[in-house]
């Protein structure tokens, strides 16, 4: 399983299609994360101060029909994370039915994320 960080709002724009964020336009994939401290990591890196709820989508990767490659983090992975983790980078739109769960995360009296929790199931 890999995770991929999204608003709800953005999760939900386009329920009937298959899901493509601004990165697959802009970097030509769709970054992801293996594990779930690696999850947490780059939203505390990255995502603080976006939109909530906050969600990640655990994706089977065998049921991912675009290509999926792990690579390192360029230019370095966020704080946390070692220098040797490779991010799974989806190199297309992500198919629904590769959506395993979705979790929400939660935050700590900071503004800190802590945990991903179980949220809702996929859509």
């Amino acid at each position: 399983m890999i995770y991929h960080v999204v608003t709800a709002g953005e999760w939900s724009a386009h329920p009937d299609a298959p899901y493509a964020p601004a990165s697959l336009a802009e970097d030509g994939f769709v970054h992801c994360s293996p594990d779930e401290a690696t999850t947490l990591a780059v939203v505390n890196a990255f995502y603080r101060t976006a939109q909530r709820p906050l969600l990640a989508l655990v994706l089977a990767e065998e049921r991912l029909t675009a290509r999926l490659e792990f690579e390192a983090a360029a230019p370095t992975p966020p704080p946390g994370v070692d220098e040797d983790v490779l991010f799974p980078h989806v190199f297309g739109p992500v198919n629904r039915d590769a959506v395993e769960r979705i979790l929400e995360v939660e935050w700590d009296e900071q503004g800190r994320a802590t945990a991903l929790k179980v949220s809702r199931p996929p859509a």
